[in-house]
């Protein structure tokens, strides 16, 4: 609990009377057995009341003290004067003791109350009738009237409190502290502004609202982090409620806590390898790749992604497309490695794994769909910037041939493959592939050409590795993820001995660059669609 100095008159609270109204009634009748213990009166409403009742408990039906009968079904039952009067009313202030006697409304001490599903109802497809109707009312008026009055009420909104108020109880003869009480008040008003916040943004979609007038957003903490980016900065993960495959809900099976950094570039990882539908590996440094491959096999793909770039490689990220197996959990481990993600793991590949402690070992379940109709969302000084995700995928109906040579079949599968992974690096992006496989990568540079010669000279790092006396590039394809102002950068790329080129196209001077291209007999072709990613 919260453990502050407080003005003498927050007193702790004996509580006398309860009124409990759940849809979850997960710990219910448990916590309803404490308070009965503690001689604290029950009121309770509809299915909540018949647990209670059938656990042998004690407890009085709302009627009975509004002495006012449920109607419209179960929509009209706890908005009534005797409830929010003994809910609001403030022990301390005579003018509201008198008001509370003359209308014969008794104290309510503790509210335990959630709310109707409507997320879930949503989240399963419910029509919109459903949906309105899953919408509650008489809840969050109640949890926002005793969390108004935590001087007095105790609120409590989540089953999971409900161990810690027990305990209290028990510690303290019955009674509440103030500290608790006014914790509970404050997720209390979380809870309803997370509730209304997604109901305005449910109701938008229905109205076919593209961007919100007022931008609201929740999520629910998930863990705090040792650190953020840095030592001392401080960082959390917080969890939206989405469910979809990734780093966030991912089951860890082994290794040291993630790191912020661990959880971006991790991210960063499992989002590119999700982008292929054939077995897939991306090696991630600092969220851009320094290897993506795929291949007829996990093994196959994850050699030639850490052929890319084997020193970049050193404390990485391996993010898999695939179920991970021995073979290749016996090839990752031989590097220093940070993270290991994939959607499974088998038996074998987990024994393998285990042997290196500290490796995050995480499993996700399945592949996240790159083409989720999701947004982004980033602070700026003064307020929020909002896209949507870049989910944009080119085919070869897409691609329009502008050079006087035309890609060879081999290199249009290249090009595709290495644009895709392109859309995954920081701009200014220069991808070399050959055999669906990068062969160099530039990445974050604030000059094109400049992100070329990188590329071109990781490729000629990595043929040294392997002893090779030709550079990786030769005979590549290079991939752009905004249009070559000038011809420098094309010209960077087939002195490395790329042969073809995408990009998307677009710039006043195209045509300097075609006539650059089909000078050095190269293939380019355009997409139409660039990829900046900042």
């Amino acid at each position: 609990m919260v453990s502050k100095s407080f003005p003498s008159f927050h007193e702790p609270v004996k509580p006398v009377r309860a009124l409990l109204s759940v849809s979850d009634k997960s710990g219910l009748i448990e916590l309803a057995q404490a308070l009965h213990r503690h001689g604290i009166e029950l009121v309770s409403t509809g299915g909540t009341h018949k647990a209670i009742k059938d656990a042998g408990l004690p407890v009085k039906d709302i009627s009975e003290i509004t002495h006012f009968p449920e109607m419209m079904d179960g929509r009209v039952k706890t908005l009534h004067p005797v409830v929010h009067g003994g809910l609001l009313g403030r022990r301390d202030i005579a003018d509201h003791t008198q008001s509370m006697k003359d209308h014969n409304i008794g104290p309510i001490d503790i509210v335990v109350v959630n709310l109707y599903p409507f997320a879930e109802t949503v989240a399963k497809g419910g029509d919109f009738a459903l949906c309105v109707e899953n919408i509650d009312i008489g809840g969050p008026s109640m949890i926002r009237s005793a969390a108004k009055n935590h001087d007095f009420v105790t609120i409590v909104t989540n089953p999971s409190d409900y161990a810690d108020l027990i305990a209290e109880l028990d510690r303290h003869d019955g009674k509440i502290s103030y500290p608790t009480r006014r914790e509970y008040a404050a997720k209390a008003y979380a809870v309803t502004a997370a509730y209304d916040g997604a109901i305005s943004a449910w109701f938008g979609n229905q109205l076919g609202a593209t961007w919100p007038q007022t931008l609201v957003a929740s999520a629910k903490l998930g863990q705090e982090l040792r650190y953020g980016e840095n030592p001392h900065q401080k960082a959390a993960l917080y969890l939206d409620g989405t469910k979809r495959p990734g780093i966030a809900l991912a089951k860890q099976l082994q290794g040291k806590e993630l790191s912020y950094n661990n959880f971006n570039d991790t991210d960063a990882a499992f989002e590119l390898v999700s982008e292929f539908d054939a077995p897939a590996v991306a090696i991630i440094k600092h969220a851009n790749p320094c290897g993506v491959a795929t291949a007829k096999t996990l093994y196959d793909a994850y050699k030639n992604a850490l052929r890319c770039d084997p020193v970049s490689a050193f404390g990485g990220i391996v993010a898999l497309n695939r179920k991970l197996d021995a073979a290749t959990a016996e090839e990752i481990v031989k590097v220093f490695t940070e993270v290991i993600i994939a959607p499974d793991v088998d038996d074998e590949a987990v024994k393998i794994v285990a042997a290196k402690k500290n490796l995050r070992l995480l499993i996700t379940g399945g592949m996240a769909d790159p083409a989720d109709a999701r947004r982004t969302i980033r602070p700026i000084a003064g307020g929020y910037l909002l896209q949507d995700l870049d989910n944009g995928r080119i085919t070869r109906e897409d691609i329009k041939v502008v050079t006087k040579r035309a890609p060879t079949d081999r290199e249009l599968e290249d090009m595709i493959f290495a644009f895709r992974v392109a859309k995954h690096v920081k701009s200014n992006a220069i991808v070399y592939a050959k055999d669906l496989a990068t062969v160099g990568i530039g990445a974050g540079q604030m000059s094109r050409v400049d992100s070329s010669r990188i590329a071109a000279w990781k490729s000629g790092e990595a043929a040294k590795a392997e002893g090779l006396a030709q550079s990786l590039a030769v005979g590549s394809v290079v991939a752009s993820d905004a249009f070559f102002p000038f011809a420098d950068g094309l010209l960077a790329a087939a002195e490395a001995g790329a042969t073809a080129i995408i990009q998307p196209g677009g710039s006043v001077r195209d045509e300097d660059v075609i006539k650059a291209a089909d000078e050095k007999n190269l293939a380019m072709v355009f997409t139409g669609m660039r990829h900046f990613r900042h």
